[in-house]
């Protein structure tokens, strides 16, 4: 039986992958990722984080969005094959673009790992969730 795009898990892999951002920075990474960026805890406190967090809510639902249709492209119904999707995305398309930046902007490899293995995670969360939910007509 074909399957449909599932709005609902699209939103909840969306918040998903919020809450990981959320952590990743917040929690484990954050520190670190201050200091390799040269922000200090001064200029973060100056930031009103409403818009910036609106904005990357919005452009999670876009990419939960996308990855759905790709995980029904490749049916890809179960949490194993959408996490697949989520990890070769990242592989084909999102790490080679970072890195190729990174070396030629010469920063440093401990920042691209925090910045770079988060959506790593976060497409393989999202693929989790969106595989695992199916809908079908």
């Amino acid at each position: 039986m074909p399957m449909k795009t599932n709005y609902g898990a699209i939103v909840v892999s969306a918040v998903a992958y919020w809450i990981l951002g959320a952590l990743w920075y917040g929690v484990l990474f954050g520190r670190q990722w201050m200091a390799l960026e040269g922000i200090t805890m001064e200029q973060a406190k100056r930031v009103n984080p409403v818009l910036p967090y609106l904005i990357t809510f919005v452009l999670n639902l876009l990419m939960a969005f996308v990855l759905a249709q790709l995980c029904l492209w490749r049916n890809a119904n179960t949490a194993a094959r959408g996490a697949a999707v989520g990890v070769l995305l990242w592989i084909g398309i999102v790490g080679p673009i970072v890195a190729t930046t990174y070396m030629y902007e010469m920063r440093p490899k401990e920042l691209f790992a925090i910045n770079e293995f988060y959506p790593l995670v976060g497409l393989c969360l999202m693929g989790v969730i969106l595989g695992a939910w199916t809908k079908s007509k």
